[in-house]
């Protein structure tokens, strides 16, 4: 039964939302995409700490110490009052941030295609595993006929030698 005419069931537009969401929730699609939200979650998380706590590091030993979060071109100065607080915050563009977040986004994409490739390459080896083996040539079948007639053109070529 499709989503609207489970909807139709209900009475009124509140009910009918309702019925045609209650359908929606109902199959097994809403329930996968929601794990692989929570999946690509955590598996982002994983992918940001490789990225700020073991990449980054090294790019910052690379160019000198200098932290790569820290990398920004500053547009207007921070203004301090008397006591040395901050009476305006800077402003500032943070490209070592987005540096950061592009190089996550790399890696991130890198690793999906990496999964996908190994999927692919194991649905492959399944499939030709389930192929039955292609059958061996059957030999070929000699007749007397055919003997005859090798006899023969052997001979023939015997006597045009001569």
């Amino acid at each position: 039964m499709d989503v609207k005419e489970e909807a139709k069931k209900g009475s009124g537009k509140a009910k009918t939302f309702l019925n045609e969401f209650k359908a929606m929730i109902s199959k097994g699609n809403v329930v996968d995409m929601a794990v692989g939200v929570i999946i690509g979650s955590a598996f982002g998380n994983i992918v940001t700490s490789l990225v700020n706590d073991i990449i980054m590091p090294f790019i910052s030993l690379i160019t000198g110490g200098i932290n790569f979060k820290d990398w920004k071109w500053v547009l207007k100065e921070a203004v301090l009052d008397e006591a040395g607080e901050v009476a305006t915050a800077e402003v500032a563009v943070t490209f070592g941030n987005f540096i950061s977040v592009v190089l996550n986004f790399l890696i991130v994409a890198l690793c999906i295609f990496l999964v996908i490739k190994l999927i692919g390459s194991a649905k492959n080896k399944v499939k030709k595993a389930e192929e039955p083996a292609p059958e061996a040539p059957a030999e070929p079948v000699i007749t007397e006929l055919d003997v005859l007639k090798s006899i023969e053109a052997k001979l023939d070529a015997i006597a045009e030698k001569k």
